[in-house]
């Protein structure tokens, strides 16, 4: 059974004070008890389920609010101080007790609930009780008063602890980042001075990939120069080559005679080609390009002395 004791004050006197202990099984919806006592008499008395059901009804309220008030009521004490007002009546002989409670509104109250209370024939009894009740309280309450204290203790020590760790990490902390501060600008001066050299490098790549760019532009002109002068060349030696061949051609009386009284042929061929041999090409392009060009001279001449040759023959049948 839980129970629990608070001090009030009744509406009619406000200066007395009485002691007001309740008590239920499960619930306080289920029903509970009340025992008031001034600290000289005692009253008691109960208050059932069915009751609580038809003071909600009453009220039209809510059976679980209607629970929920009298919690507050009557059981929250000094947290609900001057929200709910109480008023206790008795008669001359002190053999019954009015007990009522109710809420306080800004233009009114309402009532709760009331019940008559019987005198207890041992009132020292009943006190005897509620002091009970309130020494366990305070034993109770000393146990977890000393158990918060402890635990408020380790809660100091370890936050000592943990306040003087949390010092040293600051101070490890600002150490490591003292030594790698240290070590970012060591590796950052070696980032910088080899990009640096890849630059370096990479300029000097360029002047000698521009060198090596017009120094090809140089040798294919003098190639194209080159081949002009051989194309020019060619076109002169099958010029000569005709006129030899015309004026080499006496009449029949005069062939004969030419032929017996001329000294012996002297090939032109290995001249010209001593005379292109000495025209060196400036790359294997150029060279390329002058055989292609040596090939249809030689040609030519090959079949001038063709020619040169059957007219000889000609006249040695004749």
């Amino acid at each position: 059974m839980e129970k629990t004791l608070n001090r009030i004050h009744p509406v009619s006197d406000p200066e007395a004070t009485y002691f007001l202990q309740v008590s239920w099984e499960k619930d306080l919806g289920t029903g509970f008890g009340i025992i008031l006592s001034d600290g000289q008499c005692a009253w008691t008395g109960t208050v059932s389920e069915a009751e609580i059901s038809r003071e909600a009804a009453d009220m039209e309220m809510n059976r679980e609010k209607y629970v929920e008030e009298l919690k507050k009521a009557l059981i929250a004490g000094e947290e609900s101080a001057g929200k709910y007002n109480f008023a206790i009546s008795r008669d001359e002989e002190n053999t019954e007790c009015h007990f009522s409670y109710e809420r306080n509104l800004k233009d009114g109250s309402f009532r709760l609930g009331s019940l008559k209370l019987q005198k207890v024939l041992s009132p020292a009894e009943v006190v005897k009780e509620l002091i009970g009740y309130c020494l366990d309280c305070l034993g109770r309450l000393q146990a977890k008063n000393e158990h918060l204290q402890k635990e408020n203790e380790r809660l100091f020590s370890s936050w000592s602890d943990t306040e003087k760790l949390l010092e040293k990490c600051v101070e490890a902390k600002e150490e490591l980042e003292a030594d790698l501060y240290n070590r970012f600008i060591l590796v950052l001066n070696e980032k910088k001075a080899k990009i640096r050299n890849l630059q370096k490098l990479l300029n000097e790549a360029k002047e000698a990939k521009e060198s090596a760019v017009g120094a090809k532009c140089t040798s294919i002109a003098t190639t194209q120069m080159a081949t002009g002068r051989e194309d020019d060349y060619d076109g002169n030696t099958d010029e000569e080559s005709e006129n030899l061949t015309q004026a080499s051609l006496p009449s029949a009386p005069e062939r004969r005679h030419s032929l017996l009284g001329s000294p012996d042929v002297i090939d032109t061929a290995p001249r010209r080609k001593r005379r292109q041999r000495t025209a060196k090409p400036a790359s294997t392009g150029a060279k390329k390009a002058t055989h292609e060009t040596e090939v249809p001279a030689k040609e030519k001449e090959l079949k001038v002395f063709n020619i040169y040759l059957g007219v000889l023959r000609n006249i040695c049948m004749k």
